[in-house]
């Protein structure tokens, strides 16, 4: 039986705020039981609901050290299981108390550094040897370092395999040298270019990179994207000689959570039988619902989305006056910098009727809108690991996307001519490509209305489940395993 260990800073049910979360609790749940055993280790937060921090037991505890900064502090092994998953925690209320597992990045830096070292020390108090552990983004990226370095010499330890996987590539757990070393315990020879040191500075994301067995990112078009210097965050030329370790994996979702049929969130559920008559309904009521006119032949745009340049919204703002034309309207949910929110709720001013900016963020809201939307606009400049696309697809919401990471990875575009694809794209960072995409995509909506409703189809009966991406991450860990 092969044994997996996953650390994450977050993993679902107990605590998320990324897609790591997602991946964390996924795999587990998707290995074969009878051929993997899978555990898996996150900090003891504060922040972890009551209802599920309760079930959670003591263990064992003992003291460690990292750097001259974290000398002798309790760590406690709490531990529970769910669904055949079991879970262990590291308790230490300096560290993980407070209202939100990230904050201050000093501190955190700190807590992870901390978490990275505990959650390796307590595997023989658990009695517990991996042949790989995962780990997830720079809070764990110590781990394959301690593993090739202070840990090597360890029977215990020696052969563990590890695997590092980069969901966002520009958070890196950059500090300078000094405070890096006093908070891990790393020799001076691991601060070097080849190794730690990044542009003068040290990188605990470039560390985990060089010492890893393998490396993942979460789409496979992002795995040949973060090689190059426009989005490599400064890592592209190693990320380039690790290419051979490298291997894009994208991300699934969970069906049962995003099922029209069964979504009690939305005004009128639907399935694949009834879906065309039925989304209309929904399009009516949402309309209502947001003060736009109620016209169920408009072509109506969502975009769920953080209001950042970073997710292009700035492209969208420019191609505002294309996209409100007189058949189209547009429905946004998101927050984020304070410029966007206020630029988009004056356009809601100046298109009453015509637009609807919601500047929160609501789960019944964007599940209604996921319902009643014909199409969604995803423009961002970088998405490693997107999963609204995905969502929308499962509701019909045929989606608008720019050729980048996970969403070209996603959405194959339309051809006319075969009557394919799944969606429509645009490659550049372009408010006048944007526009060309949501008008092309409204000219096939208007007048192909059958070949809109078979991609709608194709859009709600694609697999977009975790199997492939557990599968590939089984294939990396069996490859391991036989090194």
């Amino acid at each position: 039986m092969k044994k997996i260990f996953i650390v994450a800073s977050e993993c679902l049910p107990f605590v998320k705020t990324g897609i790591a979360a997602d991946v964390a609790a996924a795999l587990p749940r998707g290995l074969d039981a009878a051929e993997y055993d899978v555990r898996v280790a996150l900090p003891f937060y504060s922040c972890i609901p009551a209802h599920l921090s309760k079930d959670c037991k003591y263990a064992a505890h003992f003291y460690l050290s990292t750097g001259e900064s974290i000398n002798n502090e309790y760590v406690g092994i709490m531990t529970c299981e769910r669904g055949g998953v079991k879970y262990y925690f590291v308790d230490n209320k300096r560290f993980f108390s407070g209202p939100r597992p990230y904050g201050e990045p000093r501190a955190d830096l700190e807590k992870f550094c901390f978490f990275s070292k505990a959650a390796l020390s307590l595997l023989p108090v658990v009695n517990f040897r991996p042949d790989v552990i995962h780990c997830h983004d720079w809070q764990t990226a110590a781990i394959p370092v301690y593993l090739k370095t202070e840990f090597a010499d360890g029977e215990f330890y020696r052969g563990i395999k590890s695997v590092l996987t980069v969901h966002n590539l520009a958070e890196q757990g950059k500090a300078d040298i000094k405070t890096l070393r006093d908070l891990t315990g790393f020799s001076p020879e691991l601060f070097v270019p080849s190794k730690l040191e990044l542009n003068g500075r040290a990188s605990l994301l470039k560390g985990g990179i060089v010492y890893a067995d393998a490396v993942t990112t979460d789409s496979a078009a992002h795995a040949e994207e973060i090689q190059t210097p426009e989005l490599g965050e400064g890592l592209d030329g190693l990320i380039r000689t690790r290419a051979d370790a490298l291997k894009g994996i994208m991300v699934g979702l969970d069906h049962a959570m995003f099922d029209p049929s069964t979504d009690e969130s939305i005004f009128v559920q639907y399935n694949l039988n009834d879906f065309w008559a039925r989304k209309w309904e929904n399009k009516t009521l949402l309309q209502r619902q947001l003060g736009l006119e109620e016209d169920r032949n408009k072509f109506l745009v969502g975009v769920v989305s953080r209001l950042t340049d970073g997710k292009g919204i700035d492209l969208l703002e420019e191609a505002l006056g294309e996209i409100l034309d007189g058949s189209t309207q547009l429905v946004i949910i998101g927050t984020g910098d304070r410029r966007h929110e206020d630029i988009l709720k004056e356009a809601e001013w100046r298109n009453r009727g015509r637009m609807s900016a919601n500047i929160y963020y609501s789960r019944e809201l964007s599940r209604r809108l996921f319902a009643g939307a014909d199409a969604l606009l995803v423009p961002s400049r970088s998405e490693p690991s997107g999963l609204t696309q995905l969502i929308a697809m499962r509701y019909g919401v045929v989606p608008i996307v720019r050729e980048i990471g996970s969403l070209k990875d996603t959405v194959p575009p339309f051809n006319e001519y075969e009557n394919e694809g799944l969606g429509f794209s645009f490659r550049n960072c372009s408010s006048r490509e944007l526009a060309d995409a949501v008008a092309y995509a409204r000219r096939v909506y208007f007048d192909m209305p059958i070949k809109w409703q078979q991609m709608m189809l194709r859009d709600m009966t694609a697999d977009c489940s975790w199997n492939g991406c557990v599968e590939k991450y089984a294939e990396i860990y069996g490859a391991l395993c036989e090194k």
